[in-house]
């Protein structure tokens, strides 16, 4: 057992420094930890302020071949954070300021692990960077959304990867000593950008200026003290004399002014008990089939079963068994299994089975208690994580709507999330039906105009009709309706509506379609489609710096044998290809 949970390993041969190929084991990567598990992280509350103490144990790297010095990290660092992150929201509601800090003297953190990254296959490099991507937003959604601000209270070096995770707090503190400094030192150092937002955060969320943002980035020394406060790179300093108390009056500030809401105690987060073996996952409200043969992943997920809640006391009685919450964790680990673990499986159909009722009930319960409780607001931006989680995820999504689905609200979500979505006309003669006899129905509810945003701050459906007014309007007067096929092709909600006879067959054309397309080819399109309009910090950080860096990461002045990343420690320069393309 290890951060990242047990580990199942297949063997895949990767390059290391000294250009030698080596044969060492790939995990099969879990995302369920807990904070007794913890190795690299620590937890600690005090009235309403935690602090997380990031002290990395050298040796305990996902993967071996490298080790995890001066407080870098690998992708089992970054699981415990998105895990204590996590649990700081639920287990944790009277936390109204968390202090991120460093268990190492004279290292905050070195970013990410060079060695990891030189020996690292692509996809991994990107995975890597995605979910850590990902867990820092989370945190920035913390302090915007459940009133846990976090302060980055930063002694020693902090570098790369280091300051993006102090830039994901709301306030960066740097101890004035002569020597702690921040630096994000890629371009210069290892010929790749700081891939976690850095360059996006530094203009956009602390407001650089860009000439300064220019030298800062090409810098690899970092700046420190007041000329970091003068650059805006950091909010603060102080000496060593005063940083105890610095850091106390920043936290105790944050907390004073949080806007975290009431509610009742704290709900634990239980354990997720997937069932997983070749060909299927499965959860109690989400499961997975996997055609390995076709390169398609089936994902059902299910509507509640039994009566709605009545009252907030009965929501805290469920905790973590409340369909909401146990439907979106369960989803939110297999997305992450699947883009971890199973990167040939490149197209993911959707389906869902139940009662439109149950859900649209269950939705006016959050709406009515999403602004006055905690846990209930917290379950709602939980889900909608989930959802931008599945977003950026390079995998073509099919929603497939049929007899007994109950894709509304909340749950229509996942079809619009989707590339293309496919409806029955009417029911199948061979008996597909739902348990009414009905034609399948989609719902559109108020939650659909906004309540779980896409990274670029739109709707699904304002992303969808991004440009039509009329289109949005049509629909608001649509709200609650019963749409069936016909329907709800003429508003625009459908890619095909289909009938029985050729219902079959156009689904497997398309996903045997889909799985013959170059996957490169796909993820570029997908990315370009799925996100229109403005831009934020989010929707720069995942399109146009991902895309930089994921082309970086495989050129050979990155990635060559005589490029930065592999040259990086040896003491020799890297050779670089001084064309500019």
């Amino acid at each position: 057992m290890n951060s990242a949970g047990e580990q199942a390993t297949e063997t895949e041969t990767v390059p290391v420094f000294d250009d030698v190929p080596v044969t060492h084991e790939v995990p099969t990567v879990s995302f369920r930890t807990r904070p007794e598990d913890y190795q690299h992280w620590r937890l600690s509350v005090d009235g309403d302020i935690a602090t997380l103490t990031l002290d990395v144990n050298e040796q305990g790297g996902i993967v071996p071949g490298y080790e995890l010095k001066l407080n870098s990290y690998d992708l089992g660092v970054d699981i415990e954070l998105y895990d204590a992150t996590t649990r700081l929201r639920f287990e944790h509601p009277e936390v109204k300021a968390v202090v991120v800090t460093s268990g190492k003297e004279k290292s905050f953190c070195a970013g990410a692990n060079i060695r990891m990254l030189a020996a690292s296959t692509h996809p991994w490099k990107v995975n890597f960077c995605k979910f850590t991507n990902e867990t820092r937003n989370g945190m920035e959604d913390a302090t915007e959304n459940s009133g846990q601000t976090y302060i980055a209270a930063v002694t020693g070096a902090c570098a790369g990867g280091g300051y993006e995770l102090a830039l994901a707090c709301d306030e960066i503190l740097l101890i004035d000593d002569n020597s702690s400094s921040v630096s994000l030192p890629e371009l210069s150092l290892l010929g790749v950008l700081p891939g976690t937002g850095g360059l996006t955060r530094v203009v956009d969320k602390r407001g650089v200026r860009k000439d300064l943002a220019d030298v800062f980035a090409t810098k690899s020394e970092g700046i420190r003290g007041k000329t970091a406060v003068a650059w805006r790179l950091v909010d603060a300093v102080a000496p060593k004399k005063d940083w105890a108390d610095a850091v106390a009056a920043a936290a105790t500030k944050a907390a004073k002014a949080s806007s975290r809401l009431d509610g009742r105690a704290a709900v634990a987060l239980a354990p997720l008990e997937p069932t997983i073996t070749d060909s299927e996952i499965r959860y109690r409200h989400v499961t997975a089939d996997l055609d390995r043969a076709s390169l398609v992943v089936t994902i059902t997920v299910f509507g509640p079963q039994g009566a709605v809640p009545e009252n907030l006391e009965r929501i805290y009685e469920l905790g973590a068994d409340f369909w909401p919450l146990a439907m979106s964790r369960e989803l939110d680990d297999l997305i992450l299994h699947l883009r971890t673990n199973e990167l040939e499986l490149g197209t993911w159909v959707f389906k869902t089975r139940g009662d439109p009722s149950g859900v649209l009930a269950f939705e006016r319960v959050i709406a009515e208690h999403s602004n006055s409780d905690w846990f209930v607001n917290e379950i709602r931006h939980f889900y909608k994580r989930v959802l931008k989680r599945l977003d950026v995820t390079s995998r073509s999504l099919i929603a497939v709507i049929e007899p007994g689905s109950c894709f509304a609200g909340p749950m229509l979500e996942l079809a619009l999330a989707s590339d293309r979505q496919y409806m029955l006309e009417g029911l199948m003669e061979d008996g597909v039906l739902s348990e009414e006899g009905e034609a399948a129905q989609i719902v559109v509810t108020e939650s659909n105009f906004g309540a779980f945003p896409m990274s670029n701050g739109l709707s699904r459906l304002g992303s969808r009709f991004y440009g039509e007014p009329d289109s949005m309007d049509r629909l608001r007067k649509e709200i609650g309706a019963r749409l069936v096929a016909e329907q709800a092709d003429e508003l625009g909600l459908l890619t095909f509506s289909l009938d029985d006879i050729d219902w079959d067959e156009e689904i497997r054309i398309a996903t045997e379609e889909r799985s013959s397309f170059s996957p490169d080819a796909l993820t570029g399109m997908e990315a370009n489609h799925r996100f229109v309009g403005p831009e934020t910090i989010e929707s720069k950080i995942f399109g146009r710096l991902t895309a930089w860096q994921n082309w970086i990461f495989i050129r050979p002045n990155a990635a060559g044998p005589d490029g930065a990343l592999r040259r990086y420690g040896t003491g020799q320069r890297a050779t670089f290809d001084r064309k500019r393309v």
